[in-house]
Order: C-alpha cells, then sequence, then structure tokens
C-alpha cells in the first residue's frame, strides 16, 4: 500500500515539481513514457475498503503508457496522443473521453492537448473528422465528401457494417440543404464533446490560456454542426452515433433526430457560454445560453414522451421512435430535461426492469426486445464513457448519492471482471460480471474512465476546482482512505484519512505544495481548512 508523506519527508511533497498548464508531453524525439518510469510520479490511491480497486487503478495506467504515440512527421499533428489500436486512426470522441483520466497525469501522459490533433485538422468550413489516419494526417477516406454532394450517410444507419450498400442522403424537412456541401459525411459528424472535455480539464488544470487558444476552433466547429446537423425541426441530425447495433438506428435514419446529438449540441452551447464568461466574453456567453435554452425547449416540446416519462428519437417524419436507449440520459448532463423529468430518468436508472440491472447502466433498457443479457454491443453492453455522462448528469441535478452508488457499481464491476480476466474490456455485460460480448480487450481507451475517474473522484471523493484553488474531499469509506501525489492545478497534494478509533474520531493528515483550500465532507458533515504549502495538516474529525 501506498504510504503517505506527511512532514515533507520524502513522496510528493518534497519531490514533486507541479506540472505547467499547457505543457507539452515528451516533444520532439524524447522516447515515449513507460509505465515503469512514470508509476512513482503518478496519483498513488489509497483504498483499504477494497485493495483491488487500486490493483485495477494500476493496470489501466499500466495499458495506457503502454498506447501513448509521438506523431509521425507526415501527419502534422502537434501533440503525442493515446493510441487505441483499434484501427489506423484516431478518433474524436475517444480523445474526449480519454483527456478526462489524463487530466490526473499532467506532464506525464498526453492530455487535453491531444484534442490539438483534431483542431490542427479542421477544415475551413469548421468541420472535424470524427476519425484521422494516424500516420497521414488525412480524414478517414470513407468519411470524406469527395461526391461534393449535401450531406449524406457513407453507412447509412445501420453501421460500419453497412458500408457496402452505397451513400444514402439525409432528407432536410422544412429547411433547403445547406450550401456550399460539407466537406465530410454525416459518418464523420457526430459526438461534439470537445467543450465537455476542455471545461473537464479546467476544473483540474485551471488553464484559462488553453479556454482562449481553443476558443476559436470549438466555436467555428458548432457552427458547423448548427449548418450541416440541424434538421428544419430545430433538433440534430445524427448517423448511427457510434451505437452500431442499437434497434434505435432504424428510426434516426434518412435525417430523422436524435436525443444524444440534439442534448450534447445544449451540452456544447452551453459549455461555449461557460467558457466566455471565464474569457470576458458577455455578449458570447449570452448567445449561447440562448442558443442552448431554446434547443432545450424543443428537445422537451418534441422528445419527451409524458405517458412514458423518457426521451425519444424521432424520425425524419417527426415520430417518437418508442426505444428506451441510453441516448436519452445526455440529456441530463446538457442540463435540458426540468426538474422532475430528471426525477423520472433517475428513477429509470433504480428500475431493475430498465436500466437498474446488475451491472448499471445498460446501453438499452431490459425490458426492450432487443435486449442482449450479455450486452452484444448497443443492445445492453455496459460502456464507461455512458457510466461518466450519467453520473455527471445526476450529480447536476443534486442526485448525488445515485450518482455515487452507480458509479461505484460500474467501479466494482470492472474491477472483477478484471480479476476474473486480468484485463479491462470495452464494454461489459449487464446482468452479470463478465465482459461484454464481443468487447475488446485492452480497451483504455475510454473504458480507463472507469477504474481512474471513478476511483479517485467517487471512491476516494476527491473533486478538484483548480480555478479557485480548492479541493472538495467527499469521505464515504470507513477504512483508510486517501491519495498521495494527487495532482491538480500547479499542485500535488497528499492526503489520508485514517479508520474511526474507539472514540468515533477520524484522524485526517494532509500536505500539499501549494496553498489552497481543502474541504471536507466527512459523512455529510462539512469541514474547511486552509493548506499552507509545505505545512502539514493533521486533525481529527468526529464522525
Amino acid at each position: 500500500m501506498v504510504g503517505l508523506a506527511l512532514a515533507c519527508a520524502g513522496s510528493a511533497c518534497r519531490t514533486a515539481r507541479p506540472p505547467q498548464p499547457g505543457a507539452r508531453v515528451n516533444d520532439g524525439a524524447e522516447r515515449m513514457p513507460t509505465f515503469a518510469g512514470l508509476r512513482d510520479q503518478l496519483p498513488a490511491p489509497i483504498y483499504e475498503e477494497n485493495p483491488a480497486y487500486v490493483d485495477c487503478y494500476w493496470e489501466a495506467w499500466r495499458v495506457v503508457c503502454a498506447h501513448v504515440r509521438q506523431p509521425t512527421a507526415e501527419s502534422g499533428f502537434v501533440s503525442p496522443y493515446v493510441d487505441l489500436d483499434f484501427n489506423q486512426n484516431i478518433f474524436f470522441w475517444d480523445t474526449c473521453l480519454m483527456t478526462m483520466f489524463c487530466n490526473y497525469a499532467p506532464g506525464l501522459t498526453p492530455g487535453v492537448a491531444a484534442l490539438d490533433n483534431f483542431y490542427a485538422k479542421q477544415h475551413e468550413t469548421g468541420e472535424i473528422c470524427r476519425e484521422i489516419n494516424r500516420d497521414t494526417g488525412r480524414d478517414f477516406e470513407p468519411w470524406t465528401n469527395r461526391e461534393a454532394q449535401p450531406l449524406f450517410s457513407r453507412c447509412g444507419w445501420g453501421g460500419w457494417d453497412r458500408r457496402d450498400q452505397g451513400p444514402t442522403p439525409v432528407e432536410y424537412r422544412g429547411r433547403a440543404a445547406p450550401t456550399p456541401p460539407p466537406l465530410c459525411t454525416l459518418d464523420a459528424l457526430n459526438h461534439p464533446l470537445a467543450a465537455w472535455a476542455e471545461l473537464e480539464s479546467f476544473r483540474v488544470t485551471g488553464d484559462a490560456a488553453r479556454l482562449h487558444r481553443v476558443w476559436t476552433p470549438l466555436a467555428r466547429y458548432y457552427a458547423a454542426l448548427q449548418t450541416y446537423l440541424r434538421q428544419g425541426n430545430g433538433l440534430y441530425i445524427t448517423d448511427w452515433a457510434s451505437m452500431d447495433n442499437s434497434p434505435r438506428n432504424m428510426h434516426v435514419d434518412r435525417g430523422g433526430t436524435a436525443v444524444d446529438t440534439s442534448a450534447q449540441m445544449v451540452l456544447f452551447a452551453r459549455g461555449l457560454a461557460e467558457m466566455a464568461d471565464v474569457l470576458g466574453k458577455p455578449d458570447d456567453a449570452a448567445k449561447y445560453r440562448a442558443e442552448a435554452n431554446a434547443l432545450a425547449e424543443r428537445i422537451n416540446a418534441l422528445m419527451w414522451d409524458p405517458a412514458r416519462r423518457f426521451y425519444f428519437d424521432l424520425s425524419v417524419d417527426g415520430e417518437r421512435g418508442g426505444i428506451k436507449t441510453i441516448a436519452a440520459f445526455w440529456t441530463l448532463l446538457a442540463g435540458a430535461a426540468s426538474p422532475w423529468q430528471a426525477r423520472a430518468l433517475a428513477a429509470e436508472l433504480e428500475n431493475p426492469a430498465t436500466f437498474g440491472t446488475h451491472h448499471r447502466a445498460p446501453s438499452l433498457a431490459a425490458d426492450e426486445s432487443q435486449f442482449a443479457p450479455g450486452g452484444e454491443y448497443w443492445r445492453g453492453s455496459v460502456w464507461s464513457p455512458m457510466d461518466m455522462m450519467i453520473v455527471r448528469g445526476l450529480e447536476r441535478y443534486g442526485f448525488t448519492d445515485l450518482a455515487y452508488e452507480i458509479a461505484l457499481n460500474h467501479l466494482e464491476n470492472v474491477t472483477a471482471v478484471y480479476l476474473q480476466t486480468g484485463a479491462i474490456w470495452e464494454n461489459y455485460a449487464p446482468t452479470r460480471v463478465a465482459r461484454g460480448d464481443g468487447a475488446l480487450r485492452d480497451l483504455v481507451g475510454f473504458s480507463g474512465l472507469g477504474p481512474i475517474n471513478f476511483l479517485l473522484e467517487y471512491g476516494i471523493g476527491l473533486r478538484p476546482d483548480a480555478p479557485n484553488r480548492r479541493l472538495t474531499w467527499t469521505i464515504r469509506s470507513e477504512r483508510r482512505v486517501g491519495c498521495d501525489r494527487y495532482r491538480f492545478g500547479d499542485v500535488a497534494v497528499s492526503l489520508v484519512c485514517e479508520p474511526a478509533d474507539p472514540d468515533g474520531q477520524r484522524e485526517l493528515r494532509a500536505v500539499s505544495t501549494g496553498d489552497i483550500r481543502l474541504r471536507i465532507l466527512l459523512h455529510g458533515r462539512p469541514y474547511g481548512f486552509e493548506l499552507i504549502a509545505g505545512q502539514p495538516l493533521r486533525v481529527r474529525l468526529k464522525r
């Protein structure tokens, strides 16, 4: 078990060098980081309630370090990146999600700077292809609109396996097809999560200068999606939204509108508004908030089924699809749902007949006819990024206990499968402790969110607010818990809370390389402390 440095006598307090926000990782011809070389610099969790969680955490970092790549000269990329080895390409939405755990290893692994590889490839139209060849730096060729036609899908709406059926045009209803035509196909334009990823990073790094640098490419990307993906009803078109074999896909073909893509555009607009606040752009902040609110109103007016108390996709003819999928929960993260709609969605996550399965949350409701108990990809499998979306959305509406419950449920199941198989998997079975049917091994990748983020943020309970130099620690475990070398902003913090003594008091010790405010929530009871650089804190707290 990792020991805690309490008196600046070895460990993070004395030796850690605070990472510089926005610093490049291993530029030039330097060797890529190895796990053996980085382990003693990465955050070291302490979680005696279940040490296997910590073992799974380290396995995730081992796989990450094995997949860090330096860009080729031909690619034109500007940052190292984590390569999934899924195929010859890097993926935009996967990279967005991977930044969320790489945030905790700033200057050690490629973090949010890996998104710059995509911004560097932005087209004059504002489009960014979701899949780019890692060697050449060119858009994945099937996703290019070489025909110069109005928006179409190369694969239709059945996923990559349907690619041989030929191009299928999008039918715009209530608006003209935009001109000039896009440079990418519909297959290239999905999951606009970059603003969410940038803000998640900002909360860990406090790097406002980065927000300034990425403002223009993000605003242009948002405008391009408005131009090409907005249907005449004000909602947003998708392809199969990476849910390759989901039964929902039949309902969004030819220009149907998707609840996840529409909610993600609300999230995008709210993210731009939040960035504008930080950057002193009040007019832009007001503009994007107004657009987010207007789109949320359209989602609630057209996609919410009051009888079934759930959100559904719409066909191109405006009919609700009726398939309950995990896509509906993006409305929580986006802040699109009303409080009573959020309560209805939260209830579904606790309903064993739908989304409250053994391992939460399945990608398809368990009472749908095509639900697969073993997962079968998007017919029920549990995916770490979807659980990340859900717990963040629940927290937005105050369902913190349910968010914690789902996060720990996911962490427990991911760890149990790791103990069975020695690996972290692309997705997991919803009804038993098992990898998902057909899941890829060692996909860390977005699956690192479970063992890394969920352990640090929910198991241990650490949540940074770097812009305000504040760390909130919600302690729920009754056993010894904490973290050594926890990095956020320009500081590294080591802290531990011991089990209760016979008098019911728990000793807490902490030390930081810089001045911060430490807020403790111990079983719901708040405490506040000022940590001064290099000065150990040692207190006893009443449970």
